[in-house]
């Protein structure tokens, strides 16, 4: 049986004695914040977004076996990106279930910003995934306005007070969802000064309603390219003051390292740049070639002849060519 409490980020506990690895498997992403700029090649960034490569779920799967050869002590195989494991939900459900027959003793987590999460709840509990993380920076769309530029729902485009209401909807039915599946929830909230520090407290209050079981409120980065890279980072002192007033109504992080997409280790000892190669080796593999040959469409009125016309034809025949002619 799993031991749900060897996840080190929702468990202070076991922090320095069991690791994680994050599976950069999802680099699309379908809403982009205004504190936000995802690169895949950089070495020198410690921030969410930021990976050394890009890994298929095969990919990822061998590269997981690579990291318990040298870390044994990884429990928990996470997917946070660069992008959003659910703008890239085919590929994120694979992986899992690839790992699931190699690697099943590992615990799963997923790091959303929630939009497109509410699809595939059910799926999630089936495949055993039992920690998820959504990131909420407002539960008022008159707020959640100014930190995001768009949100991209099944192909439309949102922009302002449209984008905010539909992806908190989304994000606050996700919570609610998840839990009903008994499914352990952490949220995350990029404090941003002047833009939703002072909205901290309702969002503690609101998820602390619909069950989430702890909030991680995180100090903006500001990173170049962005329209937040002026804005200031916030202070210790006021980190630590906005914790106790939301540790009011829901319990608080406290060990946030603010992870790589590619994170692998201890909290306390991250190894992303050590075992970066190896990522990139696995990211160079080759899928298997296929023993089928190239394949051809054809429309025939009797099975014998090539003489119909395309739009006049009500099935295809499919042929290829094998090993053996």
């Amino acid at each position: 049986m799993k031991d749900f409490t060897r996840h080190p980020c929702f468990n202070k506990a076991s922090s320095g004695s069991c690791g994680r690895v994050h599976l950069p498997v999802a680099p699309k992403c379908n809403i982009q914040c205004n504190y936000c700029n995802r690169k895949y090649d950089c070495v020198n960034e410690s921030r969410p977004g930021v990976s050394s490569g890009v890994l298929s779920p095969l990919q990822a799967q061998e590269y997981m076996g690579k990291v318990l050869e040298k870390e044994p002590r990884i429990t928990v195989a996470g997917i946070a990106g660069p992008g959003d494991p659910f703008a890239n939900a085919d590929e994120t459900l694979e992986t899992i279930r690839l790992l699931n027959t190699s690697h099943p003793e590992l615990l799963y987590c997923l790091s959303s910003n929630g939009l497109n999460v509410p699809d595939h709840v059910d799926e999630l509990a089936d495949l055993g995934v039992r920690h998820m993380t959504i990131t909420i920076n407002a539960v008022n769309p008159a707020i959640g306005e100014f930190v995001y530029s768009w949100v991209r729902d099944k192909n439309v485009i949102y922009r302002g007070r449209d984008a905010a209401e539909i992806l908190m909807e989304r994000q606050l039915e996700s919570v609610r969802r998840l839990k009903e599946k008994g499914v352990t929830v952490k949220v995350n909230t990029i404090i941003l000064p002047g833009i939703n520090d002072f909205h901290i407290p309702e969002i503690a209050e609101k998820i602390s309603g619909l069950g989430a079981d702890i909030m991680n409120l995180i100090p903006i980065l500001p990173t170049a390219g962005t329209p937040f890279a002026d804005l200031d980072e916030p202070a210790r002192e006021r980190v630590r003051e906005l914790r106790a007033i939301a540790g009011k109504s829901v319990a608080q992080m406290t060990h946030c390292r603010r992870c790589r997409a590619d994170a692998v280790g201890l909290l306390c000892h991250d190894r992303s740049n050590e075992l970066g190669p190896v990522l990139q080796a696995c990211s160079r593999i080759e899928p298997p070639k296929s023993d089928v040959g190239p394949r051809v469409a054809v429309v025939s009125r009797e099975d014998m002849l090539i003489n119909q016309h395309l739009g006049e034809a009500r099935e295809f025949s499919i042929w290829t060519k094998d090993a053996h002619g």
